[in-house]
């Protein structure tokens, strides 16, 4: 399963890195011969992006190795940490592009002498439709595997695209002799980008900090272990978060007159019925209370 894991990631994440070079190669081609400042530093930034990506692909990496002496509930934790870095470098972004569209507002500092021409816009179309395919393409991965790191870097693919529809705004601003256009789009972005880095951040956080999950994953567990005869009942049952996989602590109601081999039998499939029903658990600790019938 974790090797599983790890491959689709690294698959996902090996497209997107070709994806962006040939996108970066293209725009910056676009940006030179149209004549776009904006399309060249949106190049630079797709160009940017593979760091990203990279971020992902050692976090994830790490995260997938064994348990060890020294980690010995081993290292989900490292994709939080990934997904972590990423939210940042999102919000960054976000208040990059924020900054630079109230800067041009107050000191008025839209360049007009120069007219970008329609390659530009032709690229920054293109640009989108390439990121948003990336975004959808990541995202269904990041959700089947249950990726923190790589739906983080499928929000960044996003915001690329948002910043393309800024620049088409920009462009066709320009070129309509409103060039004001595109920092009023680009603060709409911005409040875009901030909002998907910072639910990117507490989700990574949670699953670091030993939130429980959800109470309907907590209630399925409950059936699970009631469903077994000789249940009697459930005294305790407390979940953590650890990285994208769930530590559970279980106490259950055992007829004490039961021998200790019957009520570790029950125990046991207790244990392995909710190991296999329940992928996202890797481990459970079932604990006997005896009570009298």
């Amino acid at each position: 399963m974790e090797n599983q894991f790890e491959q689709v990631a690294m698959k996902v994440s090996v497209v997107t890195i070709i994806a962006n070079l040939l996108l970066s190669v293209f725009k910056l081609f676009a940006g030179v011969f149209a004549h776009s400042g904006a399309m060249i530093s949106d190049a630079v930034h797709s160009a940017s992006d593979v760091f990203s990506t990279f971020v992902v692909m050692i976090g994830i990496k790490i995260a997938g190795k064994d348990s060890d002496k020294e980690h010995p509930y081993g290292h989900e934790r490292m994709e939080c940490v990934a997904a972590i870095v990423l939210a940042t470098i999102l919000c960054i972004t976000g208040i990059g592009i924020g900054y630079s569209a109230v800067t041009a507002m107050i000191l008025g500092e839209y360049h007009t002498s120069v007219i970008p021409g329609i390659l530009a816009l032709i690229a920054a179309f293109i640009s989108i439709l390439v990121k948003e395919a990336m975004f959808w393409y990541t995202r269904f991965y990041a959700k089947k595997i249950d990726s923190s790191a790589l739906m983080a870097d499928a929000w960044h693919h996003r915001s690329d695209s948002l910043s393309s529809v800024g620049a088409i705004i920009g462009i066709v601003g320009a070129r309509m002799g409103y060039p004001i256009m595109d920092s009023l789009a680009s603060l709409v972005i911005c409040v875009f980008i901030i909002k998907a880095s910072y639910e990117i951040f507490k989700d990574a956080v949670d699953k670091m900090v030993d939130k429980a999950c959800d109470d309907a994953t907590e209630e399925e567990l409950k059936k699970c272990a009631l469903s077994h005869h000789g249940v009697a009942g459930i005294d305790l049952l407390r979940t953590r978060m650890f990285g994208n996989k769930i530590y559970v602590d279980l106490e259950i109601r055992i007829d004490g007159s039961r021998s200790l081999w019957e009520t570790h039998e029950v125990a046991q499939k207790v244990h392995d019925s909710i190991e296999r029903n329940f992928p996202k658990v890797k481990h459970i600790m079932v604990h006997v209370n005896p009570v009298k019938q």
